[in-house]
């Protein structure tokens, strides 16, 4: 897979063709009129869609089948609210009503085992989004925590167990570092000092290009400012890049 494609947020990743243009518009109209046949060939031609967002989540207490049928709600109703003419790609739309859907079903299941209600990574987001919200307002901020999600992907595996673990990415509290640390075999400043590691490769531009470009954080300012907190770390390490 190429850096372009990994970088790319999920909606925009998936393609189910054949449904383009005005045919599948008509097929849009005919499922949002009541036909049944219309709405069963939506609903088998994007299903791909709805496992591709379910195995991107974290689902804690809740089946993955579950899951699916979440997912699969959130497909039926995108399908019914669908406007092919404001000019908005089916897969970025039904993104975020899956998203939502599986989203909800989580803090369900996760309020049914006796814990406290948590959102989990991404859900911030969606917390304000009512039920007939329309998705395609949210699909900048989706994209932000989608390019994010790759960034730390990318990241060496040491550092990126300490982001999520110190950011609450996994759906758990924050841990300490000492904790961390005692996972990892080190002591807990070596923990500390892997999150500032961690937090100087995020922030460098040759890695962070697409969420920077996302945020408008790409000035020249910014970079100058990245340059001397990377030289400064670097200074603090004896000027090792190791």
């Amino acid at each position: 897979m190429s850096r372009r494609s990994q970088a790319t947020p999920l909606g925009e990743r998936y393609s189910a063709g054949g449904l383009g243009g005005q045919a599948g518009a008509a097929l849009f109209r005919q499922a949002q009129a009541g036909c049944r046949d219309s709405l069963a060939r939506l609903m088998a031609t994007h299903d791909g869609l709805v496992h591709a967002v379910v195995r991107q989540q974290v689902l804690g207490h809740l089946p993955f089948a579950e899951a699916l049928q979440a997912g699969r709600i959130g497909l039926w109703r995108a399908i019914l609210h669908f406007d092919p003419q404001r000019g908005t790609a089916f897969s970025t739309y039904a993104w975020t009503c899956i998203m939502h859907r599986v989203w909800r079903e989580v803090k369900l299941a996760e309020r049914a085992q006796g814990q406290a209600a948590r959102h989990l990574p991404l859900a911030e987001v969606a917390s304000c989004a009512g039920e007939d919200r329309d998705p395609a307002h949210d699909w900048e901020a989706f994209a932000v925590y989608s390019a994010l999600w790759d960034l730390i992907a990318h990241l060496p595996e040491r550092l990126r167990i300490v982001v999520l673990a110190r950011y609450e990415l996994t759906g758990q509290p924050q841990v300490l570092y000492s904790q961390i640390g005692a996972g990892l075999g080190v002591s807990g400043e070596r923990a500390r000092q892997l999150h500032t590691e961690a937090v100087i490769w995020l922030q460098q531009p040759a890695h962070s290009q697409q969420l920077r470009s996302l945020l408008d954080r790409h000035t020249l300012a910014d970079y100058e400012t990245v340059e001397a907190e990377t030289q400064r770390w670097l200074q603090w390490r004896g000027g090792r890049r190791g």
